[in-house]
């Protein structure tokens, strides 16, 4: 069985996500909010509880634009550590350009859309949702936003040698599967194409 790091887990469980929602995956819950039971407490700054090499992926969900500009390299350098020689990461944020689209629309206070937690806005995406940070979750705070190119760029910058994803054709986000090693495209297709 393979281990899976769901940084940033939140309330979800990987049942939640399509590619590692099976038998095959064991899943190691970390998130720096005590209050929704993680199996390990930590930062993504700080992976310092994860052993080196010790897991096969990572998938982190919205949660890379919590942290500030300058913080993204530690943070990536800490995902390359606790991957093993063949790991991958499986990340999704905002879609900053997307988002801006929209704002130049005048779209900023629009509904884009529903999400479990109520009407999601531009300003919300850039900058944390307004509901739960004033209900007291600061960790909801934005601190920096991505287009897919600047991802992209920051994993290669990282060390990860294959990277394949893309913009939502129809959504918000950005997802990436970064991987360690470089693989073939037929790879890339069969193991990344659940992830979308």
């Amino acid at each position: 069985m393979k281990t899976l790091l769901h940084v940033g887990c939140g309330p979800e469980d990987k049942s939640d996500n399509k590619g590692f929602n099976n038998d095959d995956w064991k899943e190691v819950r970390f998130d720096i909010d005590e209050s929704v039971n993680p199996d390990i407490i930590g930062t993504l700054t700080d992976m310092n509880l994860v052993e080196t090499a010790s897991v096969d992926a990572i998938y982190s969900a919205y949660n890379i634009d919590h942290i500030y500009s300058h913080e993204v390299p530690v943070v990536l350098r800490e995902f390359y550590r606790v991957l093993g020689d063949d790991g991958l990461v499986v990340i999704k944020c905002p879609d900053l350009q997307r988002v801006c689209e929209a704002v130049v629309q005048d779209k900023l206070l629009d509904t884009l859309y529903d999400s479990p937690i109520g009407p999601i806005s531009a300003i919300d995406i850039m900058y944390g949702n307004r509901k739960e940070i004033s209900e007291g979750n600061e960790y909801m705070e934005k601190k920096v936003g991505f287009t897919y190119s600047v991802l992209n760029d920051a994993f290669a910058e990282a060390g990860f040698k294959t990277r394949y994803g893309g913009r939502s054709q129809e959504g918000w986000e950005l997802t990436l599967v970064a991987f360690k090693q470089k693989k073939s495209e037929e790879e890339i297709v069969k193991i990344a194409n659940p992830f979308f």
